[in-house]
């Protein structure tokens, strides 16, 4: 009985292990997918159940003509460290996304739609938000095969239930 004491006296304080998380992806730019990417494939690679809801601008991850074409945001990105005129520069963003889609392959880290689909081999959620479909007239067959379906709001927070959500 005295070791079940102290079993417990050592897991108090300790929170909850992670067992599901929902990542909300809406932008559409290289800088602002790949972080919801890395924390999904994180995820199951720690086992934890993952999730992704594809928003507004997020949408051209999973839009069929699109998820190859994702850019840096070059104009008004303060992270480029970049005056705000130089980024409007004609070509800037081509320039700036090959030099990232460098680095990035230097790196082993696959590209968006190798990354996608990898995510969903392993079992993660792929669901397009209704409304953002809707707002751009988009159908399931603009969509790669890998998204489950469109959903509402409410869905995603149904399936979301009783995990973390992360809104990139």
């Amino acid at each position: 009985m005295n070791s079940q004491i102290g079993e417990q006296a050592a897991t108090a304080g300790q929170p909850d292990p992670i067992e599901k998380v929902s990542v909300i992806i809406s932008q559409g730019s290289l800088e602002g997918v790949y972080p919801g990417l890395i924390m999904a494939n994180g995820a199951r690679a720690e086992g934890i159940e993952a999730n992704l809801f594809f928003t507004f601008f997020g949408l051209d991850v999973i839009h069929a003509k699109r998820h190859e074409h994702i850019k840096v945001a070059s104009v008004g990105n303060p992270g480029m460290h970049m005056a705000t005129w130089l980024g409007g520069v004609p070509g800037m963003s081509s320039v700036m996304t090959h030099m990232m889609q460098k680095q990035i392959a230097e790196l082993d880290i696959p590209s968006i739609p190798e990354f996608v689909e990898m995510i969903s081999d392993t079992g993660a959620g792929m669901y397009a938000c209704k409304a953002s479909v809707d707002l751009f007239k988009m159908e399931k067959s603009d969509l790669i095969d890998q998204v489950q379906d469109i959903i509402t709001v409410g869905e995603f927070y149904d399936i979301a239930a009783g995990g973390h959500i992360i809104f990139t």
